[in-house]
């Protein structure tokens, strides 16, 4: 028998006057599983994670965890849920320890079940070092790995983090991915991710699910979503020859299947198909006198299938009379990544 979900939303809905900032929303998450919620700023990730942890009721539709109603239950809810905000705060002037033993009795526990837990945590999430320090002190990744211990103090079944990855250096966020892989898979907590970090994302979550304008359009393991673009006739294909001649340029373009060819300063030639035309392609290399330098077959990548889903969402829009999208999902998304915002 499949294995009940422990995170599963119906129809859930959230509207502000005119503005809709969730639409309709069926999720379901399985106990142990790290699930990555994609969208840019404004797309609806932080209204269903408020929905989640019942601090703002939904217009329409049901969020339940563990079984428990988050509007109708949302101190049960709380109470086996943990929330890493994307910026992390303690109290600066109290030790990172102190912090950790003053979360546990805000939990109700007792103070030396809080000490013993709060020594066990920043161990584990490589704090010890910096256990006395004032947390005023801490850099942004020290502070979100005290946030894991922070959240953990109250051993919860589900926890929600919210751009855990932003601002850290290479070497942290390799440890910070390593540790929630580990709360997943070693102790089988479940992890809901809100990002817009896709390499990050890649690295760590079993499925994810892809958010435009409140609305989720794409939701499963990443090779399936690029598998399923392929099937749907969207292929990416990146090409280079040399020399670099106008003829094979001409030739590719009038490819059967070809819809748009893109080419750099450096030659390299982005194409794109509706079908497979990695064979003709190289033919037509070899036809025209070339030698072929580069050829990649794009879609399995996160990035990729992100702006390919963007893309059809605004295809989508503009037949339903609401203008053409697309680009300004692509331009948003460049300006989050370029800025870290």
């Amino acid at each position: 028998m499949a294995e009940p979900f422990i995170i599963e939303t119906k129809g859930l809905t959230k509207r502000y006057g005119e503005v809709t900032a969730v639409d309709g929303l069926d999720l379901a998450i399985r106990p142990g599983e790290v699930f990555g919620l994609l969208g840019p700023n404004g797309a609806g990730k932080t209204t269903t994670t408020l929905m989640l942890l019942g601090l703002t009721e939904p217009t329409e539709g049901t969020a339940s965890i563990d079984g428990f109603d988050c509007t109708r239950q949302p101190l049960k809810v709380k109470s086996i849920v943990g929330y890493l905000p994307d910026s992390v705060g303690f109290y600066p002037d109290m030790t990172g320890r102190q912090n950790l033993v003053f979360t546990g009795q805000l939990n109700g526990l007792d103070k030396a079940l809080c000490e013993q837990r709060a020594a066990q945590l920043l161990e584990r999430v490589g704090m010890t070092y910096a256990a006395d320090r004032k947390a005023g002190t801490y850099s942004r990744g020290m502070k979100q790995r005290l946030g894991i211990a922070d959240v953990l103090m109250k051993d919860p079944k589900v926890i929600i983090m919210d751009e855990p990855t932003l601002g850290i250096d290479p070497e942290g966020m390799r440890e910070l991915i390593s540790l929630i892989r580990e709360l997943s898979v070693q102790d089988g907590r479940t992890i809901l991710i809100s990002s817009h970090q896709l390499y990050q994302v890649q690295q760590i979550c079993d499925r994810v699910g892809i958010f435009v304008h409140g609305r989720l359009i794409a939701c499963g393991r990443i090779e399936d979503l690029g598998r399923q673009l392929e099937n749907e006739g969207n292929w990416s294909l990146d090409l280079q020859a040399e020399p670099n001649k106008k003829e094979l340029y001409e030739k590719l373009s009038d490819l059967a299947g070809v819809k748009r060819i893109e080419q750099d300063a450096t030659g390299l030639m982005r194409i794109e198909s509706s079908r497979d035309i990695r064979r003709d392609a190289t033919t037509l290399v070899m036809e025209t006198g070339c030698v072929l330098t580069q050829l990649h077959q794009r879609g399995g990548d996160l990035d990729e299938i992100y702006h390919k889903y963007f893309e059809k969402a605004g295809e989508n829009d503009e037949r339903a009379g609401g203008g053409k999208t697309g680009g300004k999902f692509r331009s948003l998304f460049h300006r989050e990544q370029v800025s870290g915002q």
